[in-house]
């Protein structure tokens, strides 16, 4: 006989980290859930919108001593949804871009607990609108690559990415956990026949106060400064813009300050003498 079932998963996506960019219904399910099993990126501000009777849960992946499997994380959900409870498992970003949803969705339907699925905003989408850039663009790019560089210790026997296959047609990567050292990945990508001028960004705790981005080149992209995680790094035709307001905003120079003042002023005097020789 089966146990009564009135308590519902819902995997959420909690977004890149600004609470303004949680979707209402997503911050609607945090507020009324009862228990929230959430990731370890998933920031306070948003774990603040529950109610105080929540029962909130790091299950984390990086929590060291409060480790924790996806067994047991599965376990947890079912347990909670077979008391009753609404449970919201949290999840950074979207739910399905390597948040594992396809596993907790299988344990959740086998043991046939009633679950929803709710998309948020991905980390690849605003650090894209923070650079100012869009993900595709007709001229340049119609195909967007999302990849992780980042292999789970069960995979690592799974063969080479064909990194010659993802980048042909002036495809748009996005890496997500590139790690810090970025020269083997650089020296792939250059195989694979990008060329090393083609235009790169790291954008690291986007849509955070602590963000951080980097424009670059592949050809350059080994010199980049190591950048805190969570990280995601673009790379494309499409990130052209990015690097040219990068170029604009750079530290300016006293020479060229001086430089510029000395041509507005000569600009000015110049516009003052034609208007005095007009009216004269």
């Amino acid at each position: 006989m089966k146990p009564s079932m009135h308590g519902k998963v819902y995997l959420v996506g909690a977004g890149p980290g600004d609470p303004d960019l949680l979707t209402v219904k997503a911050n609607a399910l945090i507020r009324a859930a009862e228990v929230i099993l959430h990731d370890d990126l998933v920031p306070a501000p948003i774990l603040a919108l529950a109610s105080p009777h929540t029962m909130v849960v790091n299950v984390g992946k990086r929590c060291g001593a409060k480790n924790i499997t996806q067994a047991e994380i599965n376990r947890l959900m079912i347990a909670s949804a077979r008391r009753g409870l609404n449970v919201v498992r949290l999840k950074s970003g979207d739910p399905g871009i390597f948040g594992r949803l396809a596993e907790e969705r299988d344990a959740l339907e086998s043991a046939a607990v009633p679950y929803e699925i709710v998309p948020g905003l991905t980390a690849a989408l605003s650090a894209a609108a923070s650079l100012g850039v869009s993900l595709t663009d007709r001229r340049t790019s119609s195909r967007i690559v999302v990849i992780t560089a980042h292999r789970a210790h069960e995979n690592e026997s799974e063969p080479p990415t064909d990194w010659h296959s993802l980048a042909a047609n002036n495809s748009t990567l996005v890496i997500y956990m590139p790690g810090r050292n970025f020269a083997a990945l650089q020296q792939e990508l250059l195989d694979a026949g990008l060329d090393a001028d083609t235009p790169a960004a790291i954008v690291s705790s986007a849509s955070t106060p602590e963000q951080r981005e980097h424009c670059t080149t592949l050809g350059r992209l080994d010199n980049a400064p190591p950048m805190p995680a969570p990280a995601i790094l673009l790379i494309g035709r499409t990130l052209e813009h990015a690097a040219r307001s990068a170029a604009k905003f750079a530290p300016l120079k006293w020479e060229s300050l001086l430089d510029a003042a000395e041509v507005s002023i000569a600009e000015t005097n110049s516009n003052q003498n034609l208007e005095r020789s007009l009216t004269s």
